[in-house]
């Protein structure tokens, strides 16, 4: 068996431990916190915030009794898919049913770095977390949804989207489960969401979201507290109605009728919240209006979304229009989404009104962020600070193991379009805490990708500043030899990419497929020292902990879980690559460091 030696077995603290344990170290900007149970509290400053609440809850952690004695450490396969994987069980057309199919066997990968014999045997944990991303949970009786694209676009709507909570409230049970880090069996240290976490800056999605992640009870449901008003219960054929005898044009395909359904997915349920603490980047959903609009203050949009009319058709050329705008960004403001909405105010249906369906600000996401409800097991405000309140940002540092930070990048453009990029401020601020944190390894994560950082709509709020996109970004990390990895979302689909750099400059890449399109994964990331000039990334994907098989009859919340998963594999017009290569999922990436 190979031998692990994990930092969470460390018998003593050194002077640098010590100090962020006691809130003296600055991280150039932001607050991090404890990120190991049973384990000292590595807290960083912002040198422009107090931070005696958070130090005050990690030192709150740290008298909790703990365990008596580590437990062994040890690889492992049971609740990953290096086990099982969700597979259908027969036939290639039509709804097919899903069921439990073989595991994903681990790849290395050498493009950066020569594996070395013997590196199993001497090598040591740095540290190990979950990647959760594009999580997407959507109130799917928005008025501001555009289901209505799908008669130009099959998949412009899904059929999974009223299980969203359903299904991110199993993750997190499966999150819970594990038993350590598979690859070392070192225990995880934390938990981070790399955004689009809301999928319509609705103020619905984002408490569901902090219950989700912190715990409690969640009814996801708006506008009328007793029944569903959305488009599977309009009897239009567009869309699949699971109650209805309606022969519907997803029941054309093989789609079952589920009476009881709408009932099942508007009822109450309950998240454990994770048991890890737990860091949260922000997407370009959490940030505008439909993950595309840069219409922050639109009091039109505004008052549309929390009104009592919704738009649940439109023609495929009309759709195809606006699509198109969407596509291209010609429209970032959502001048052409007004303009249809007022051209189609008479076809619109009556919904229940709802203010809490209002959009939300990038304060106000801050803000419930650290509203003392959703703590839950920390850090207080989960990355997020007063800091980053009193300068308006939502980027930051965090200590993730005493030679190792986390840096999470705001991506998000806030001039609108579904692409990121970031500001000539925030560029700079991330060359300084690369720079001053030399001796520490580093690991960034954002929302979008290096290959999706292309959009340079200037921000509203500082249009004399100029936007920088992802090959900045890639060329800015690529000149620090303790840059390790840039993991991310945003694409739905799992990908890892190097980049090459000489001098042990080099770094890995980690895009994670989403949890709304199948096969709704989250990935598992561990960092080891190889004892021999190297160091590995470990990646592990892992699916929510619902059975693999669904029953119709089985309206639960797990049997919903289960039913999530069946429904977005079978999704009409779904793509069938998000899973990626076998390069792409479980792996070793090798790197060379200093």
């Amino acid at each position: 068996m190979p031998r692990i030696r994990s930092v969470a077995t460390a018998p003593a603290l050194n002077r640098r431990t010590l100090l962020a344990a006691t809130g003296a170290v600055s991280v150039s900007a932001g607050i991090g916190l404890a990120l190991r149970p049973q384990a000292p509290a590595h807290a960083a400053t912002a040198a422009q915030a107090p931070v005696a609440d958070s130090v005050a809850h990690a030192e709150g952690r740290l008298a909790t009794p703990g365990p008596k004695g580590p437990a062994a450490l040890a690889p492992y396969t049971r609740g990953t898919t290096l086990s099982s994987v969700a597979t259908p069980r027969s036939g290639s057309t039509g709804y097919r049913r899903l069921g439990d199919g073989a595991g994903w066997k681990r790849v290395v990968r050498d493009e950066l770095a020569a594996p070395k014999a013997g590196r199993a045997d001497r090598r040591t944990a740095l540290a190990a977390f979950v990647q959760l991303t594009d999580l997407h949970l959507i109130d799917a009786q928005h008025p501001l949804r555009l289901e209505y694209l799908r008669s130009q676009n099959k998949s412009a709507w899904r059929p999974q989207e009223t299980l969203t909570v359903a299904g991110a409230v199993s993750l997190i049970e499966r999150v819970n489960s594990l038993h350590g880090a598979p690859a070392t069996g070192t225990p995880l240290h934390f938990v981070m969401t790399t955004g689009d976490n809301t999928d319509n800056n609705s103020k619905t999605e984002l408490e569901w979201f902090l219950k989700v992640m912190s715990g409690g009870r969640i009814t996801p449901n708006s506008g009328d507290p007793r029944h569903y008003e959305g488009v599977q219960a309009s009897g239009l054929k567009t869309y699949w109605q699971p109650d209805a005898a309606l022969r519907d044009a997803d029941k054309q395909l093989g789609f079952p009728r589920v009476q009881g359904f709408l009932e099942a997915a508007i009822r109450e349920l309950r998240s454990p919240g994770l048991k890890l603490p737990w860091y949260s980047t922000v997407g370009n959903h959490d940030a505008l209006p439909l993950g595309c609009y840069g219409s922050r203050g639109d009091s039109y949009l505004t008052e549309f979304a929390v009104g009592g009319k919704k738009l649940m058709s439109l023609g495929s050329a009309e759709a195809a229009t606006l699509a198109k705008s969407i596509k291209n960004g010609s429209s970032p403001k959502g001048a052409a989404f007004h303009d249809l909405l007022r051209a189609h105010s008479r076809e619109m249906r009556s919904v229940t009104p709802d203010e809490k369906r209002a959009p939300f600000t990038p304060a106000e996401y801050v803000k419930a962020h650290l509203d003392p409800a959703y703590t839950g097991p920390g850090p207080i405000g989960h990355g997020y600070s007063s800091a980053n309140l009193s300068a308006g940002t939502q980027y930051y540092t965090f200590r993730i193991a005493e030679d190792v930070i986390g840096v999470s990048l705001d991506t998000t453009d806030p001039g609108g379009h579904y692409e990121g990029s970031i500001g000539t401020a925030q560029l700079r601020w991330l060359e300084r805490t690369l720079t001053e944190n030399a001796d520490s390894y580093v690991i960034v994560f954002s929302h979008h990708t290096s290959k999706t950082m292309r959009n340079t709509h200037p921000d509203p709020a500082h249009p004399a500043e100029r936007r920088h996109g992802g090959d900045e970004v890639v060329a800015l990390l690529a000149r620090f030899s303790n840059t390790l990895a840039w993991v991310n979302g945003h694409t739905h689909k799992n990908e890892i990419i190097p980049h090459a750099a000489p001098g042990n400059r080099s770094f890995w890449e980690i895009c994670t497929a989403s949890h709304v399109d199948f096969p709704q994964l989250a990935r598992v990331i561990e960092l080891v020292d190889n004892k021999d000039g190297t160091l590995s990334l470990f990646t592990t994907l892992i699916e929510s902990a619902a059975p693999h098989a669904t029953d119709f009859s089985d309206l639960t919340q797990t049997g919903l879980a289960a039913l999530y998963r069946e429904l977005s594999f079978n999704a009409p017009g779904a793509r069938t690559d998000l899973s990626g290569t076998s390069r792409d999922r479980n792996t070793e990436l090798i790197l060379k460091k200093g």
